[in-house]
């Protein structure tokens, strides 16, 4: 029982693949992944079909401007995705790429010092391939690091975010069913309470239905991260809620648990109207797309711990601001 065989496919791809000279790469990938692969990334890359391409166009130009390239994973994990579309058992990474920062990777001026990507990666297996990943990375995070301001400001604090709290992340071994039910259950719980933006409660009191009141809420750069319920409603949720209106109906690809941990993507996960002030920037008016990964830790019958990556590139193209284009001064695609 469990995902032990998934799980195995993806370690055995990420060993090969971190261990392999860059210009084995793409060689790589094809070995491990169906060669029609689809891949999602953030902006600028989006959509990358057959498993070489991705090797080619993300994976070599990472690793030859990001050296000596080290995987420091926090969280893994692998469910069966309770949508039957596509549908499967995905297996989850989360963590940072962590190398020297040697080159000037999407326009970004290297540092020549140590360098974190933060990443998340849903990955399809299918027998002993990988045939689908959404790869979710922050590189507003990497442009800070960099001296780069790509944001006005931000509500919540930048750091660079450690995994759980509890170290129990690393779910190798194969996990009671039940507690994987719980998980699912209790973030199943908050989408419900989250996706309406009307229950008439207010908001702290909504929160506290699903969430520990000392949560931690692992935001975005460009929005930071915040602790408590009380300040993650008026850091983020309260900020966010009045930006934007006629907000979509929220729509997964994959969502997932195992053990005390669970998650889920979408492409994209909603829309919403631009119709306030949001990262210090006035609003636009137009309806942009979210693309994000969460990540939660459940403690007892309720959350404890959520990682966020959202493409802000991605939404802040669509309101016609090209902030990567801008702060590098090189025009993104």
């Amino acid at each position: 029982m469990g995902f032990q065989a998934e799980k195995q496919v993806v370690r055995n791809f990420y060993h090969a693949l971190d261990q392999a000279a860059v210009a084995e790469v793409p060689t790589v990938m094809a070995q491990h992944c169906s060669p029609d692969l689809l891949w999602r990334g953030f902006h600028p890359f989006g959509e990358i079909r057959g498993a070489e391409d991705v090797g080619a166009q993300f994976w070599v130009p990472l690793r030859q401007n990001l050296t000596r390239l080290q995987r420091r994973i926090d969280v893994f994990f692998a469910g069966q995705n309770r949508y039957d579309d596509p549908g499967g058992v995905w297996v989850c990474s989360m963590g940072h790429l962590m190398g020297l920062h040697d080159g000037p990777w999407l326009g970004i001026r290297p540092t020549r010092k140590m360098a974190f990507l933060r990443y998340c990666a849903f990955h399809r297996v299918e027998g002993s391939r990988i045939t689908e990943t959404a790869m979710y990375f922050d590189i507003p995070h990497l442009m800070l690091q960099a001296g780069l301001q790509p944001f006005p400001v931000e509500t919540g604090a930048q750091l660079v975010q450690p995994g759980p709290m509890t170290h129990d992340g690393l779910l190798f071994a194969a996990q009671p069913e039940e507690e994987g039910t719980k998980t699912l259950a209790a973030i199943e719980a908050m989408i419900a309470d989250l996706g309406q933006w009307d229950s008439k409660m207010a908001l702290e009191e909504e929160l506290a239905r699903t969430w520990h009141d000392d949560m931690i809420w692992w935001g975005p750069s460009g929005i930071g991260a915040t602790y408590t319920i009380e300040r993650y409603a008026k850091q983020h949720s309260g900020p966010f809620r009045a930006a934007f209106t006629e907000r979509s109906k929220t729509g997964h690809l994959c969502r997932m648990a195992e053990g005390h941990y669970g998650g889920f993507f979408g492409w994209p996960n909603f829309t919403a109207r631009h119709t306030g002030g949001f990262m210090g920037m006035p609003a636009t008016g137009k309806t942009g797309e979210f693309r994000v990964i969460d990540i939660y830790r459940r403690h007892e019958d309720k959350l404890a711990e959520n990682w966020i990556f959202i493409d802000l590139l991605h939404f802040w193209h669509q309101q016609g601001v090209d902030i990567l284009g801008r702060t590098t001064g090189i025009e993104q695609p």
